[in-house]
C-alpha cells in the first residue's frame, strides 16, 4: 500500500515538471543525450540566463536572475512540447541537436510571433503586426504559460486574423489597399466585419469603391428604389466569384446576417440613412464609410441652406426675417409675413404663453448662413430690446401698440377695407 502511494506521488511530481525536464530526464535514461552533450548545458544554462535576465530587467540581481532561470525554463519547454507535441523521445532528440540557447529562443519566437497578432476585430484596438518593447512585459507573463494556454490564444488570434485578412480583401476588391484601409480604420477603431458587410452591400448597389457617407447614402436610396418592402428579395447580395476558399465560410455567415436582420431596416423608406445608421443600435457601427471633411461640409450645408430658404422663402429683408424670428418666438407656424388677423393672434399667444428668445438664437445657429449668423442675432436683439414691451404689455388690451410694433418692425398686410378708408 506504501509503495503505490510512493508511486501515485511520483507520478504526480511528474507530470508537474516543466516539459523541458521531463524531456531531459527521458534523454538522458534512454541514452538519446550523452554525457558531453549534458555538460555544455551547465555551460549554456547560466549564459542564457543572464541574457534573459537582462532582456526582461537587469542580470545584476539576484531574484532577476532566479527568475530568468524559471522563463528559459518556460520558453524552452514550450518550444519542445509543441515541436513534438508531447512526445518525449522527438524533445530529447531535439535537445540533443541543438543548444539550449537556440531551444530559448525558439519559445521566444513563438510567444512574440502570438503577441505581434491582433487580439481584437477592432482596427484601431489592435496591436499591429510587430513585436514592441512595450509588450516585453507581457511577454515575462506568458514565459510561464502552459502549451494548452498558447495554443487556445494561438486558435483565437488566427480566427482575428483571417477575418482581418478577409476585410483587407474585401477593401481591395473596392480598390482600397491594406495601408490605405488601416489608416482609415485606426482612428475609428472600425470592426473588420463592418468592412466586409459594407463590401457586401455596395457591390449589390453597384458600386465599386470604399463610400464616403454621401455614397454609402445614395447607395442605400439606390437599393431601395430597386426594391419594395414586400419584394426585399429584389436586392441580389451574393458573394465574388474570385473570393478565396479561405474567406468563403465568414462570408457566408455575414452575408445571411445582412439579408436577413439588416436589409428589412435598410430597405425601410420611413427612415432616412442618418437616422438609420447613425441613432439605430442593431445597425450602429455594423457598416463602414470613409470620413470626408468636405462631404460632410457640402451635406451640413445642403440640409442648412434648404432648410432656410424653404422658411425664408428667398426674402432677405429685415421685416421678413423679424416676422420669421417673432412667429418661431411664439412657437407658431413660421412665416414671413401676417395678415392682420393673424398678427392680432400673434400677439394674444404672445401674452399667453411669453416669447422665447433662446428658439430664435437657436434657429439662427442652426439654419441660418454661418456668414451672416452675427448680423440675424443682432438684428433679432436689437429688435427685442425696442419692441418687447409693446409686444407683451398686457395693459394693451386693445392691441394699439403692439400692432404698431409689428407694423413698424414687421410684414404685415393691410386689407383692401382698411386701404379703402385710408
Amino acid at each position: 500500500m506504501q509503495d503505490a502511494t510512493t508511486a501515485s506521488s511520483n507520478i504526480s511530481l511528474f507530470e508537474a515538471r516543466p516539459f523541458f525536464e521531463k524531456a531531459l530526464r527521458y534523454g538522458i535514461s534512454t541514452g538519446i543525450i550523452p554525457a558531453e552533450k549534458l555538460a555544455s548545458f551547465q555551460t549554456d544554462g547560466p549564459k542564457g540566463m543572464v541574457q534573459i535576465a537582462r532582456y526582461f530587467g537587469t542580470e545584476f540581481l539576484q531574484p532577476e536572475l532566479d527568475k530568468a532561470r524559471e522563463r528559459m525554463v518556460g520558453l524552452i519547454s514550450l518550444y519542445l512540447e509543441d515541436s513534438s507535441d508531447g512526445d518525449l523521445a522527438q524533445a530529447a532528440t531535439s535537445l540533443r541537436d541543438h543548444s539550449l540557447l537556440s531551444r530559448s529562443k525558439a519559445g521566444s519566437d513563438m510567444l512574440k510571433s502570438l503577441l505581434a497578432m491582433a487580439d481584437s476585430t477592432h482596427f484601431g484596438l489592435s496591436e499591429g503586426e510587430d513585436f514592441h518593447d512595450d509588450q516585453i512585459p507581457l511577454l515575462g507573463k506568458w514565459t510561464q504559460k502552459t502549451l494548452t494556454e498558447y495554443r487556445s490564444e494561438l486558435a483565437y488570434r488566427l480566427e482575428i486574423k483571417q477575418k482581418m485578412d478577409a476585410a483587407f480583401w474585401f477593401a481591395q476588391s473596392l480598390g482600397m489597399p491594406r495601408k490605405e484601409l488601416k489608416a482609415a480604420c485606426t482612428e475609428a477603431s472600425v470592426d473588420c466585419e463592418a468592412i466586409i458587410r459594407t463590401c457586401l452591400l455596395m457591390q449589390a448597389a453597384g458600386l465599386s469603391r470604399i463610400p464616403t457617407w454621401a455614397q454609402f447614402e445614395a447607395a442605400v436610396l439606390l437599393l431601395r428604389k430597386k426594391s419594395t418592402a414586400a419584394k426585399a428579395s429584389s436586392i441580389k447580395l451574393t458573394l465574388p466569384k474570385d473570393l478565396p476558399v479561405a474567406f468563403k465560410a465568414l462570408a457566408t455567415t455575414l452575408l445571411k446576417a445582412i439579408v436577413h436582420d439588416d436589409i428589412p431596416k435598410i430597405l425601410d423608406a420611413s427612415v432616412k440613412p442618418q437616422k438609420l445608421f447613425f441613432q439605430n443600435l442593431t445597425l450602429l457601427g455594423r457598416y463602414f464609410w470613409l470620413e470626408d471633411g468636405l462631404d460632410e461640409i457640402t451635406e451640413f450645408e445642403r440640409t442648412v441652406s434648404d432648410q432656410w430658404a424653404k422658411l425664408t422663402q428667398g426674402h432677405t429683408d429685415d421685416s421678413s426675417l423679424l416676422t420669421l424670428f417673432l412667429t418661431i418666438a411664439a412657437d407658431a407656424t413660421p412665416k414671413t409675413l401676417l395678415t392682420a388677423t393673424g398678427a392680432a393672434a400673434l400677439l394674444r399667444k404672445l401674452r399667453k404663453t411669453g416669447l422665447d428668445s433662446d428658439a430664435v438664437t437657436g434657429f439662427i445657429r442652426d439654419a441660418a448662413p454661418h456668414e451672416s449668423q452675427s448680423d440675424y442675432r443682432h438684428l433679432w436683439l436689437e429688435f427685442l430690446g425696442e419692441a418687447q414691451r409693446n409686444l407683451l404689455d398686457e395693459r394693451d388690451t386693445r392691441l394699439t401698440e403692439g400692432m404698431t410694433a409689428l407694423h413698424l418692425h414687421c410684414n404685415v398686410s393691410v386689407s383692401q377695407k382698411t386701404q379703402r378708408q385710408k
